[in-house]
């Protein structure tokens, strides 16, 4: 059981690593094809659009084949196309690219988290904000090792090439480890959607909120290294450090989740998206650089359980009397997740296009407290759907199989 901990913990840094080492180096991509704020955003559209996909397909991909097939598999095709992104001259080359990254994205990310319930339930305990954090600490990992790559002007083939083998050789050595959900004796195609799902207003609002917190993690990840420079007057490789303290404050929020998840899913949702929404609106306003670095490291403290807290919750909506299940629930809230991602570059492109970057920034800040009301109406519909549990549970495992 601890190398199963330990080795879906490794495949969530490692997916933060691959994360963190490509979006804080788009100032330099986006000077070699000279694009404008409007133009990245519908190029970054393109990662989205992979991400958005592959989710959808994902958790039946996991269903059949297993979730470490399907970690190998993602690792594979973004270890193929990180180093050719060192080689894109145009706009549409680095869109285009940037979708098959993203569907790697959209399947690596499904197919961990699907690993790590599976985890959750065997050792019952609400750990999973704690894997998340190995995806914050990879991110961070990433970003760092982007920002000494900018500041020492290190060549973007070589950079990626590096990262690419990295993650290849780190899959490689863990991936035996990372358990595959067994197969249920429930009702109905596991992983797949159901047409019950769409009739499942809890699924949507864990979905909305999961899409919210997207729109306000893909905007730090895409555009917190650019606003640094060109708002800041920052230099490339103090900008990637925004990335990076973003990334640091998530990190160490997420390592203390199992003590924090226990005050309750709606409580933390609700007090995170009140602190990320002031974070942000601070950076957005006030021009100081010491202020846009607290603000990030608030949005990032703040948004900290979001994501490992709706999937927690959407793992134990498709729970099923034989303890296995919730494929395709994380799927489908993973895939309305993604939307936000989808939404979010060509979004902040546009408002920074019509007014400034930093409204564009403030504008996500505004859009982080709406997780607070999405939050509760979520409860509700959960004590709809069923009357004894008093409230939505701190993690999957808080509660008896429904």
């Amino acid at each position: 059981m601890r190398s199963e901990r330990i080795s879906v913990f490794v495949v969530f840094v490692l997916n933060g690593v691959v994360a963190g080492s490509w979006a804080p180096r788009m100032p330099t991509l986006a000077e070699r094809i000279g694009a404008s704020p409007g133009v990245l955003g519908l190029v970054l559209l393109g990662s989205n659009i992979g991400l958005a996909a592959a989710a959808s397909l994902a958790g039946r991909l996991c269903a059949r084949f297993g979730a470490p097939v399907m970690v190998c598999a993602a690792v594979l095709l973004a270890a193929c196309v990180l180093p050719v992104l060192a080689l894109v001259t145009t706009p549409l080359q680095l869109g285009l690219l940037l979708v098959l990254l993203g569907a790697s994205f959209g399947l690596f990310d499904v197919s961990m988290n699907i690993a790590a319930v599976t985890v959750v339930r065997r050792v019952r305990r609400p750990i999973m904000p704690v894997f998340h954090a190995g995806f914050s600490f990879g991110a961070l990992a990433g970003s760092v090792g982007a920002a000494f790559a900018a500041g020492h002007h290190l060549a973007l083939l070589p950079y990626f090439g590096t990262a690419a083998a990295t993650a290849l050789a780190v899959t490689l050595a863990v991936i035996r480890f990372v358990p595959r959900e067994p197969p249920g004796t429930g009702a109905g195609p596991r992983g797949g959607l159901r047409r019950g799902m769409l009739r499942r207003p809890v699924l949507w609002l864990l979905g909305a909120v999961a899409l919210l917190s997207a729109v306000v993690e893909g905007s730090s990840y895409d555009w917190s290294s650019l606003f640094a420079v060109r708002e800041r007057g920052m230099t490339p490789a103090v900008g990637a450090i925004m990335f990076s303290v973003f990334c640091l404050a998530m990190g160490l929020v997420r390592l203390f989740g199992e003590q924090i998840e226990r005050l309750g899913a709606v409580r933390v949702l609700v007090a995170g998206a009140v602190v990320t929404g002031i974070g942000l609106l601070a950076a957005a306003s006030v021009p100081v650089a010491q202020v846009t670095f607290a603000g990030y490291v608030l949005a990032g403290a703040g948004v900290a359980f979001a994501f490992p807290v709706v999937l927690d919750l959407a793992g134990a909506a498709g729970r099923r009397g034989d303890g296995t299940g919730g494929e395709g629930e994380i799927s489908f809230v993973t895939t309305v997740a993604y939307s936000g991602f989808l939404l979010g570059p060509p979004m902040i492109g546009g408002i920074a296009s019509l007014s400034s970057l930093p409204f564009a920034v403030g504008t996500v800040g505004v859009i982080a407290t709406l997780i607070a009301p999405t939050a509760l109406a979520a409860a509700a519909a959960r004590r709809r759907e069923d009357p004894v549990v008093p409230r939505m549970p701190a993690a999957a495992e808080s509660a008896e199989a429904r």
